[in-house]
């Protein structure tokens, strides 16, 4: 998970402010972030839009960390 914690460095975030961008609990997000629980899809999904990246890159599927063009709503 250090990706995960690298990117929300490099943003300058918080896991204060994570919690504020995706709605999960500060101490949920620190365990995701220090590898003691995984995401779910839904969290993935929130976390990757926050930090403007792609689930790829979080699942280290890619080292790509620029995100997919995203489809309009």
């Amino acid at each position: 998970m250090g990706r995960l914690r690298d990117l929300r460095k490099a943003r300058g975030y918080t896991q204060i402010k994570m919690q504020l961008l995706t709605g999960i609990d500060q101490s949920d997000y620190s365990k995701i972030e220090n590898g003691k629980r995984y995401y779910t899809f839904e969290q993935c999904v929130k976390i990757a839009q926050a930090l403007e990246t792609s689930m790829d890159y979080l699942a280290g599927l890619t080292d790509e960390s620029k995100p997919y063009p995203r489809t309009k709503k």
